[in-house]
């Protein structure tokens, strides 16, 4: 079947990872603060925060703000933003799939609500994609398979018309399993090979 719809992830592909391991390994060294106590109280709060269910500044006061800081609170916002940094090359493959007019490119990805907003705003994503399947709007995180039928559903695609890109294999097997094509995101160039041999093109 013809393809007409792609869906990114947006952490690893469309830019670097939100708030992953790496970033907060950055800002524990940034702001002096104990690791290992940084990410197990991360490990404890991040899916209630990705699935929508806590606001950020909730998760700080469980993760950082649980003790007096020499800093405030805006000051680690701000770094955190700062960590997101966008993939050119992918963002303008994805802008010219869009410009063709013949696919509906949409993102589904994991993220807390505020960051997500971010990216989505500072990678100029509106002006690509036509919806964001975001766990904090849908409630539901990937690997999930519910998130992926809702998507699906909500899209009115095909499984077999629908390709999905993500970095992590573990969120490429529910797609799959549903009967979407999958492209394991490894760059810029690579992807466009892998699109081009599914027949979409710029």
């Amino acid at each position: 079947m013809k393809i007409t719809h792609v869906f990114f992830d947006i952490g690893g592909v469309l830019g670097s990872n939100g708030w992953d391991h790496e970033q907060r390994e950055r800002a524990a060294s940034h702001f002096g603060l104990d690791l290992a106590d940084l990410t197990e109280r991360h490990q404890e709060t991040v899916g209630t925060l990705e699935a929508g269910r806590m606001s950020l500044d909730e998760y700080l006061d469980c993760v950082v703000f649980h003790a007096p800081r020499a800093f405030t609170r805006d000051d680690f916002r701000r770094f955190m933003f700062e960590q997101s940094t966008p993939h050119p090359d992918t963002i303008a493959l994805a802008r010219g799939l869009a410009a063709t007019g013949r696919y509906r490119l949409m993102t589904l990805n994991n993220e807390s609500a505020e960051l997500n907003a971010y990216r989505v705003r500072h990678f100029g994503l509106r002006e690509i994609f036509s919806a964001f399947f975001s766990s904090c709007w849908l409630g539901i995180t990937k690997p999930a398979r519910r998130i992926y039928e809702i998507a699906l559903a909500v899209s009115q695609a095909e499984p077999a018309g629908a390709v999905f890109i993500d970095d992590r294999r573990k969120n490429l097997d529910p797609a799959r399993a549903l009967g979407m094509r999958v492209v394991h995101y490894s760059g810029a160039p690579r992807l466009a090979e892998d699109l081009a041999a599914l027949d979409v093109t710029t």
